[in-house]
Parts: structure tokens; C-alpha cells; sequence
């Protein structure tokens, strides 16, 4: 199954937006430096209650389709 590794950065009122529904797609940037987008609903299996901060691992279809996210590694302490 392909994967894209991407870096996401949203604050809780970001995931709030897209946890109601009035932001339906995710657009954030690859490790690579590709464009990446993917449903909003994803974020749902990872956010917590300081937003979602770090790296993770999309997991896609052979036809592109997302499938699944994974955390990777967490953002350094932002104290």
C-alpha cells in the first residue's frame, strides 16, 4: 500500500472547523515537498485537545484513495 509522510499543524479551532463539517478536505505539504490533500475526517482518529501537531503517515490506495493516518513522531515540546 503507498504511503506520503506529511508534517500537520492545526490549531484545535482548525480542527474544530473541520470536525463540523464546514472544512471537508485537509491540505497540507509532503516531507517531499508535494501537495497532499485528503478528507477531514481522518483527522478525527488523531487530533487531540491541542489540535494536531507532527508528522504522519498517510496511507493511500493504489488509485490514490486515502485509506488511513498514522502518527509518525510528535512536534518537539513547544513550551
Amino acid at each position: 500500500m503507498p504511503t506520503i509522510d506529511v508534517i500537520i499543524e492545526l490549531s484545535p479551532d482548525a480542527c474544530l472547523a473541520h470536525y463540523e463539517g464546514r472544512v471537508g478536505v485537509v491540505h497540507t505539504r509532503s516531507l517531499d515537498g508535494r501537495s497532499v490533500q485528503f478528507p477531514a475526517e481522518a483527522l478525527r482518529r488523531v487530533v487531540t485537545r491541542d489540535g494536531v501537531h507532527g508528522v504522519f503517515r498517510l496511507y493511500v490506495s493504489s488509485e490514490g484513495r486515502f485509506e488511513g493516518i498514522r502518527r509518525l513522531s510528535a512536534p518537539p515540546d513547544r513550551r
